[in-house]
């Protein structure tokens, strides 16, 4: 079919398109439970030209998006503890989270309402009191901030990799710098094609991100390429105050509905961007350049919020969000095709979620039943 060079292999139970945060944690779960994995990338993983790159990501608990959310982020600490001690890497730092803003916004009634709902540890913090205990951070007078102790930073690289390394540890087989062209029904299988072979699998996972589109043809999909551009400034003064036992991760709502959220220092700088303002772009043509208005912007914020990172740019990437319309993830069997399954996109607040995402897949591949409410997951 490709020049008469096309390799036809042998059948696995579950082939994983795309090996990036998702992808490489099914690989590995699904390994680990002895199942006949076949993982391929269009890149090398980890890399930075997709969604899950960048040093840091956060996770938090008393998850404003949805209260559904909290149970999931739960089991997903304990997969990711898990994740360390077999790995022995560290891929996790507790450093308790702050969420920011008028006490009417989304973010700060959202996170109440999970954190109430679920009985999690957590505090109602005045401005002053913000001021007082994290002296970085400089929330204006009529906002407020829901505290909760188990938030913090995940170290995405590290924790690809260590999935990767686990997967193929249980078995699986990975093959980078292979994407997938297309793929089709083959009976009770589907045959997928690459450039370098075809392979017949029983089950096919699309865990594609910003490339999910091109693997799905034939659907009318809603979805949304976002371009997210990420900052890191050097403290311009008292340095210790944007240590991670001193500063938290924090997310603000503020001029409405405007997000932006920060990191401590970690050795690299501060980390800032905004949440959700970035434009419409493609996997492949996404604009990896970074203009001078875009660091201007953050700066803004940053002046405002934590004025005291507002020192010399450090460096700045892109990275990309892959959005549903109700900004929840798509976790659900094909429409059409009962063999083929999606794990995107996630809506730029997947990563979190990686551990447990791989479980659930895992469970739908071999149809066991689901310890979490999935409703909002379904393809709609």
């Amino acid at each position: 079919m490709y020049g008469g060079e096309v390799e036809t292999c042998d059948s696995h139970d579950v082939l994983i398109a795309g090996l990036g945060a998702m992808g490489s944690a099914a690989a590995s779960e699904l390994a680990r439970r002895g199942v006949r994995v076949l993982g391929l990338d269009r890149f090398t993983p980890p890399h930075s030209l997709g969604s899950s790159h960048g040093e840091t990501r956060i996770i938090r608990e008393a998850y404003f998006e949805h209260p559904v959310y909290v149970p999931m982020v739960q089991r997903s600490y304990e997969l990711w503890r898990d994740l360390e001690r077999a790995s022995g890497a560290r891929l996790l730092l507790e450093t308790g989270g702050l969420m920011i803003g008028r006490p009417d916004s989304a973010l700060v009634e959202g996170a109440r309402r999970s954190a109430e709902l679920h009985e999690l540890q957590h505090q109602m913090l005045t401005a002053a009191q913000v001021c007082a205990r994290f002296p970085a951070l400089r929330p204006e007078k009529d906002m407020v901030a829901v505290w909760e102790p188990r938030a913090g930073v995940l170290f995405p690289e590290a924790c690809i990799g260590a999935y990767l390394t686990q997967a193929r540890r249980h078995g699986a087989q990975l093959r980078f710098e292979e994407p997938v062209r297309h793929w089709e029904a083959d009976g009770d299988h589907v045959l997928v094609h690459t450039a370098h072979a075809q392979y017949r699998a029983r089950q096919l996972i699309v865990t594609a991100g910003a490339w999910v589109g091109s693997l799905l043809p034939g659907l009318e999909l809603p979805f949304r390429v976002e371009r997210q551009v990420l900052h890191w400034f050097e403290p311009l003064s008292d340095a210790g105050s944007f240590a991670p036992e001193r500063c938290p991760v924090h997310l603000w709502q503020f001029d409405g509905g405007r997000f932006f959220y920060g990191f401590p220092d970690l050795g690299t700088g501060v980390k800032a961007a905004f949440h959700h303002d970035g434009e419409a772009t493609t996997a492949d043509g996404v604009r990896r350049e970074v203009a001078g208005q875009e660091v201007d912007a953050v700066r803004a914020a940053l002046r405002r919020f934590v004025p005291g990172a507002d020192g010399p740019l450090r460096a700045s990437v892109v990275c990309m969000y892959t959005n549903t319309p109700d900004e929840h993830f798509w976790i659900d069997r094909h429409p059409t095709q009962a063999h083929v399954w999606v794990a995107s996109p996630c809506s730029g607040h997947g990563f979190k979620f990686v551990p447990v995402v791989a479980e659930i897949l895992a469970d739908l591949v071999q149809e066991k039943s689901q310890r979490f409410d999935l409703g909002l997951f379904r393809w709609r």
